[in-house]
């Protein structure tokens, strides 16, 4: 794939490529600002999933058909799309899952059951989503492990001083958030992992909110496992990848069983599959996967640097822009940030916030986010998030601001 060196972008003709965006909202012209929860599809990737089922419909890996065949070639070629998107060694370390949550779950019940026990310690932040706390409480109760949490400070940064209190011989595991999908923060993850794996612990990223907003390559971080989503990198729903070093996706036992997982099976006895199919039971979600590669090979055209510029300049123009609306403050204010301003005004609840924006044909993201006890940590119910991708235009930050106006107007 080949990268756009340009670091202008037409955002008028990207807007082109993004059908959803061209429509009316209660009568006004549609603000997508709730990327951080999924962002638009391009037409390309669209057109992917429509060639897919329009012409090599099957299913994949066991059939010796034309169609077959077809789509097989174009499951695995995702597959060594996203290892040189996130710069894997071995093409068998990207899993295809159902998205960050189900990743995290895999992780969680196959490496968690098989080599943590009662006493050992688990690290997570006070700014994971659930999906990156429900499964390690589970595994605690079932195995009686001991979960730990890496305090925030008050502009949204993790505490490092605090982490490394927290590291002792019995840390076993530390699982963390890439980039906070409330605050926006972006985490020293590499920091985080070497100082995990001085005291010999294995490391999880939660990369979620990171893949469409900073480079990813999981040999430099020398991260043991990253997990992310395909609808939050302009590709489809219902699709996501779990990297993982080689030598422990082969320790790992499978997650489910079914088809595909299997190299033979006998009432006495079943031989399981190498990886990466070991963990791939089932039929897959083949439209998704295949139509993932098009989504990276539509970012690479843009140049991610482009794009990271981009919702660079629009996160700077609506921090200020929020910034002098009174009563008005943003949660999060880390020095490094990805294009998210989460915030609250004073006596609106931020639900109302969200429902009248919704009249003005502004989509923001408002509540907690999945992330109760970091809401809990800035001793708040939640908050209104507006989150921006590479379509999204200054211009339509200035509606934003004057549809906040007129909630205050509204609600005073």
């Amino acid at each position: 794939m080949q990268t756009a060196v340009d670091h202008t972008l037409d955002i008028e003709q990207i807007r082109r490529d993004f059908p959803v965006l061209d429509q009316l909202v209660n009568g006004k012209p549609l603000v997508y600002f709730d990327n951080a929860a999924t962002n638009q599809k391009p037409l390309p990737v669209i057109d992917a999933l429509t060639r897919y089922y329009e012409g090599y419909n099957a299913n994949i890996h066991r059939g010796i058909h034309y169609l077959a065949e077809k789509a097989t070639a174009a499951f695995e070629a995702s597959r060594r799309a996203i290892q040189q998107f996130v710069n894997a060694r071995h093409w068998e370390e990207i899993i295809f899952t159902y998205g960050t949550t189900d990743g995290i779950n895999l992780v969680a019940q196959t490496y968690g059951r098989r080599f943590l026990n009662e006493g050992d310690e688990i690290i997570i932040t006070t700014m994971e989503h659930h999906s990156n706390i429900v499964p390690w409480q589970m595994l605690c109760e079932e195995r009686g492990c001991i979960l730990k949490v890496i305090p925030v400070d008050d502009n949204g940064e993790l505490i490092l001083e605090e982490y490394e209190k927290l590291l002792t011989p019995r840390t076993k595991f530390v699982s963390v958030v890439h980039v906070s999908n409330a605050l926006g923060t972006i985490n020293p993850v590499k920091t985080i992992i070497d100082m995990a794996h001085a005291v010999g612990a294995v490391v999880l990223i939660d990369g979620a909110q990171a893949t469409s907003h900073v480079d990813i390559d999981v040999q430099a971080l020398d991260t043991d496992f990253y997990v992310f989503s395909a609808h939050k990198l302009y590709g489809p729903t219902g699709m996501g990848v779990l990297y993982g070093k080689k030598a422990l996706l082969d320790d790992m036992p499978p997650y489910r069983g079914g088809g595909e997982m299997i190299k033979e099976v006998t009432f006495e006895k079943t031989t399981y599959n190498e990886i990466p199919y070991k963990f791939e039971a089932g039929t897959p979600n083949i439209a998704d996967v295949v139509a993932v590669k098009t989504a990276l090979e539509y970012m690479a055209t843009l140049g991610k640097e482009n794009i990271a510029a981009h919702e660079h300049d629009l996160l700077q123009y609506a921090t200020a822009q929020l910034s002098e609306i009174e009563g008005l403050r943003i949660i999060g204010q880390a020095k490094n940030k990805i294009s998210v301003v989460s915030f609250v005004m004073d006596g609106i609840h931020h639900q109302d916030i969200g429902v009248i924006l919704d009249q003005l044909g502004i989509a923001v993201r408002t509540g907690h986010h999945c992330t109760q006890p970091l809401m809990r940590r800035f001793n708040i119910a939640g908050t209104t998030r507006a989150s921006f991708a590479v379509y999204n235009t200054k211009d339509e930050i200035d509606r934003l601001v004057q549809g906040l106006h007129r909630v205050k107007k509204m609600m005073s």
